[in-house]
């Protein structure tokens, strides 16, 4: 591994050294991309991996990638709104942490698990904190906030590069794209870039192993700044002020980890029976149609499945039979009519 890094050190000064411009692009284009594959190296792990996001919880899994007091008397989990959600509270993140330094591999590897990530700064100090935190996770193949690029990317037999931009690009141009391609030894693909791409969005599509991960930034000791401090925090896009010592803002932060989640309560209802209000199935945004549903509860449900009632916000009457494509919304109530 030290000489994965000491190459990591040697492509980072010479980008450092090189002026940023549009005749400089396409060399930083190629540095970046080597960068990136010598990354995956210290990213991919040896042998197998561990579990996927939330094993072993009803929901998910999110990690305070700092210091982090635990919100509730049930270490590590945190209830609210029906659901379970298990809090990791990881060891510090230090300085060079993705190159392994104070087992930052170890402890980055378990947040790209995640559901969702707290940062918990010191309010009085928040920006240097941020960033080497920011970095860190960056170098790790984790994006923060945001979603992947909007990139078209399809390898093929022959024909060569093929290049389509659907709208103006400031940084990529053919000989650009050709380059980083060039590096990962692809000398045919359809490449579309359907939104102003950097080189750095080109080289995640290609790796294919990025993370996109919602982040919400914490930012304890509140009670040691002004309220006029204060109002402006409560502007700052993606943060939550507390004060951990004084338990201030709990419930603020409780209902942003609600938020940034997007989790999905449904209810069961036996037939003839009320509804059961007290323990909703809990199944991720992006995950909720009635065969997900059966899948969360038994996987041979799905294959006695015939059709579904559903009553709630997701269907025009009250109950609607659907079938197992039927999207669900939260806190819709369901019954499973088997054949």
């Amino acid at each position: 591994m030290s000489g994965t890094l000491a190459k990591i050190a040697e492509i980072e000064a010479e980008m450092a050294r090189t002026q940023k411009n549009k005749a400089t692009a396409h060399h930083l284009g190629l540095l970046k991309a080597r960068l990136a594959k010598l990354r995956r190296e210290l990213i991919t792990p040896k042998g197998g991996g561990g579990g996927g996001p939330g094993e072993g919880f009803d929901v998910a899994k999110t990690v305070a990638a700092y210091e982090f007091t635990t919100l509730t008397t049930v270490p590590g989990v945190i209830r609210y709104k029906g659901a379970k959600i298990q809090l990791l509270d990881l060891p510090g993140i230090i300085e060079g942490a993705k190159d392994g330094k104070g087992r930052g591999r170890q402890v980055i590897a378990v947040a790209r698990t995640c559901n969702l990530i707290l940062i918990v700064l010191d309010v009085l100090k928040p920006l240097g904190h941020k960033k080497i935190i920011e970095n860190e996770l960056e170098g790790f193949g984790i994006r923060l906030n945001s979603k992947p690029p909007n990139i078209g990317f399809k390898k093929k037999d022959k024909g060569g590069i093929n290049l389509t931009a659907t709208c103006p690009q400031s940084e990529l141009d053919t000989e650009t794209v050709k380059s980083i391609l060039a590096e990962y030894k692809i000398h045919n693909a359809d490449v579309t870039l359907r939104s102003d791409a950097t080189a750095d969005d080109l080289i995640d599509v290609v790796e294919g192993n990025r993370v996109y991960i919602p982040c919400i930034y914490v930012l304890n000791k509140i009670d040691q700044i002004s309220i006029e401090e204060l109002d402006i925090i409560y502007k700052v896009p993606h943060c939550v002020p507390i004060s951990a010592h004084h338990r201030w803002n709990f419930d603020d932060l409780l209902e942003k980890i609600w938020d940034y989640l997007k989790l999905v309560r449904i209810y069961t209802k036996p037939k003839g029976q009320l509804p059961d209000y007290t323990s909703p199935v809990v199944l991720p945004y992006c995950k909720t149609t009635v065969e997900d549903f059966c899948m969360k509860i038994h996987k041979n449900l799905i294959k006695d499945f015939k059709y579904a009632l559903v009553w709630g916000s997701s269907v025009k009457h009250n109950p609607q039979k659907v079938g197992k494509d039927h999207t669900l919304e939260d806190e819709d109530v369901i019954q499973i009519v088997k054949k």
